[in-house]
């Protein structure tokens, strides 16, 4: 046993100090980057904000309405390949198919020569600590030399390095910091999400890899820190979830008029049930997220530009001219005296 006295700090734990600033105007930020990347030779250029991979938040609807905006999807991984493949291919490329150990690279090979126009495989598990996961990303790598690949997850930076050395461009950092996950107490694992990402993020980038902070982000606020933190990319549950677009049940109070939408973890009793209710090793799964109601909130469109919004604001008040630059421009203040909150 060991304790590691080291303060860490998620989101709520930190403000972003203001600095002088020479752009008065939203308009003269710049949200997207291109990035290339370790592994993949392909390159990419847009907003670095991921849809989550939750089947009530990555749909195939969502992915029209942000790929307009040259921001990502990572697909929930129950899709068909005959889904897949309807997709049309102006955003195929904006968009990452979700696989899992269990299920393999079957999806993959259904796709046939489809694969082509996809530019993004990302490999989700619940813990990425284990060799078995290292090693079928290498498989994947192998066989998918050309893909940008997204593995995780984890958060700390030691793992960060196996997986990228495994074959990983972008490793995905966060373990129960999400709205509906419930690891940290199932479980009792984890790490405040924002020291998570400036640890994680200061391993990949030393070894030419990068990360994708994902959870932990409840206003528009958290992901400009999070970038602050020096995350190549962001990954959004919750706030993308409650849509026309996604696949939410949507029920209504019929005394108030008021809407509300299911927004659930893809580890919880929900999920669980929905997917694997038939297979093998069920009894050996823990419920690790939550099922939530949450409101209502029309079209995704009108959320996204409000987000990115908040981001360019961000960028404003820092003297941030381009999204690269928010972590260079960035001073965190604690705003809680967490080794009090401990101690006394």
């Amino acid at each position: 046993m060991h304790i590691e006295n080291e303060v860490k700090y998620d989101f709520s734990d930190v403000l972003i100090k203001p600095k002088r600033s020479y752009y008065t105007s939203r308009k003269e930020v710049d949200l997207e980057r291109k990035f290339n990347f370790k592994w993949s030779n392909l390159s990419w250029k847009g907003i670095p904000v991921f849809a989550s991979n939750m089947d009530t938040v990555g749909t195939i609807d969502s992915a029209k309405i942000l790929s307009k905006h040259n921001t990502l999807t990572c697909l929930h991984k129950f899709h068909t390949a005959e889904e897949l493949i309807k997709i049309p291919n102006s955003i195929k490329k904006n968009i990452a198919i979700t696989i899992g150990i269990a299920e393999g690279l079957q999806i993959l090979h259904e796709l046939g020569d489809e694969i082509k126009h996809f530019n993004f495989i990302c490999i989700d598990v619940a813990n990425g600590y284990t060799e078995q996961f290292s090693d079928f990303i290498k498989q994947v790598r192998s066989e998918f030399e050309d893909k940008i690949i997204i593995a995780g997850n984890v958060c700390t930076p030691e793992m960060t390095e196996q997986l990228i050395l495994s074959g990983a461009d972008i490793v995905k950092v966060g373990i129960g910091g999400g709205s509906a996950c419930l690891t940290r107490n199932v479980a009792g694992v984890g790490i405040p999400q924002l020291s998570a990402v400036i640890d994680c993020s200061d391993a990949a980038h030393g070894i030419g890899g990068m990360v994708m902070s994902d959870g932990g982000c409840t206003c528009s606020g958290d992901i400009s820190k999070a970038f602050g933190a020096n995350a190549d990319f962001v990954m959004l549950g919750g706030l993308l979830a409650g849509h026309d677009e996604n696949s939410g049940k949507i029920t209504e109070n019929k005394s108030t008029g008021e809407k509300t939408v299911e927004f659930y973890g893809m580890a919880s009793s929900t999920a669980l049930d929905k997917y694997y209710s038939d297979k093998k090793g069920k009894n050996y799964k823990a419920s690790e997220g939550k099922l939530v109601k949450i409101p209502y909130k029309g079209a995704l469109e009108d959320t996204l530009l409000d987000l990115l919004g908040g981001v360019r604001s961000t960028c404003t008040y820092i003297g941030a001219k381009k999204i690269k630059d928010i972590s260079k421009c960035t001073t965190f203040v604690c705003v809680k005296n967490q080794l009090n909150n401990i101690f006394v």
